[in-house]
């Protein structure tokens, strides 16, 4: 299943770093998330896109997430001639991670 059925994302930029944020669409699903969507996973995920650091900021009252992802955006906006300079586009590509629907179901049924 892909994350954009729990969880939805914004993204924001300051000069070559983006910040993603990731909101559980159900507040029970923020411990989820932070078990499976690691720095390391975003890292892996966004593979060549990232020269720098993942740092995960962890934002539990409101259940969601703020990533930051330092050498993400080729340089920064004046300095990018990439089509999506800023990185908006990465928070929807962000969503269409794949994560473990069984574990999620396991999961869920645990709440029970």
């Amino acid at each position: 299943m892909k994350l954009g059925e729990i969880a939805h994302s914004r993204a924001g930029d300051k000069g070559n770093i983006s910040n993603l944020s990731l909101i559980a669409y159900e507040e029970s699903d923020y411990e989820f998330l932070k078990e499976h969507i690691t720095p390391q996973k975003v890292k892996t995920f966004f593979k060549e896109r990232i020269k720098g650091t993942v740092t995960r900021y962890e934002l539990p009252k409101i259940a969601a997430f703020n990533f930051v992802l330092k050498g993400s955006l080729y340089g920064g906006v004046t300095r990018s001639l990439a089509l999506d300079p800023h990185g908006k586009s990465l928070s929807s590509y962000f969503l269409l991670m794949e994560i473990d629907e069984n574990a999620y179901c396991a999961y869920k049924k645990s709440l029970d």
